[in-house]
């Protein structure tokens, strides 16, 4: 089996990756997380969602694309020229609402809010205020973290921010999780109801 074959990529990514590449941005979403992606989103239908990180819009389409008509996705960003792309490319959908705000505010504000899937693709919500995160999410629901393999970029403290996650969520008795090391490195955690 080769897991690079076939995906069905949404076809707004190759628009997506050609503007990407007029800019500086270096962290898109990688193909097999955006599948993966797509897959448990298929599996929220009327599916509250939110993506901590929009970045310029290649993980937000594999989301979309995974979504059912009554679906609702909420995906955050700070810098308003990378999500300016994503808006350019998905901004049409009625199903998505562009937050352009600090993670760690949308966070603060919105945490009474709930959802069935959350997908934390930056600091806030992966590796700090990720209590406050995790209690935004619905009994069910499921927790993506990405980027958890090693690279030659990573200094000391992010290695260790990745461990540290890792173990936190090992020893959480409300989640069941399952680690990949697969794609980017990634965690899946599920929210069981006590």
């Amino acid at each position: 089996m080769n897991d690079c074959a076939n995906l069905k990529a949404p076809a707004v990514l190759s628009t997506i990756r050609t503007e990407v590449a007029s800019t500086d941005f270096t962290m898109p979403s990688d193909d097999l997380t955006g599948s993966l992606l797509r897959t448990l989103v298929a599996s929220k239908p009327r599916g509250s969602l939110l993506e901590l990180g929009t970045g310029a819009g290649v993980s937000t389409a594999w989301l979309v694309d995974g979504m059912d008509s009554e679906s609702r996705l909420i995906t955050v960003e700070n810098d308003w020229h990378i999500q300016a792309i994503a808006k350019r490319h998905l901004g049409a959908d009625p199903r998505v609402t562009f937050v352009l705000d600090e993670g760690e505010s949308f966070i603060e504000s919105h945490r009474q809010a709930r959802f069935d899937l959350i997908f934390a693709d930056t600091w806030p919500g992966k590796f700090y205020l990720v209590d406050e995160v995790l209690g935004m999410l619905r009994g069910g629901g499921l927790y993506i973290v990405d980027d958890l393999s090693p690279v030659d970029s990573w200094s000391e403290q992010h290695a260790h921010q990745v461990v540290q996650l890792v173990n936190y969520l090992e020893d959480r008795s409300d989640l069941l999780i399952t680690k990949l090391s697969w794609s980017t490195g990634l965690l899946i955690a599920t929210k069981v109801r006590l």
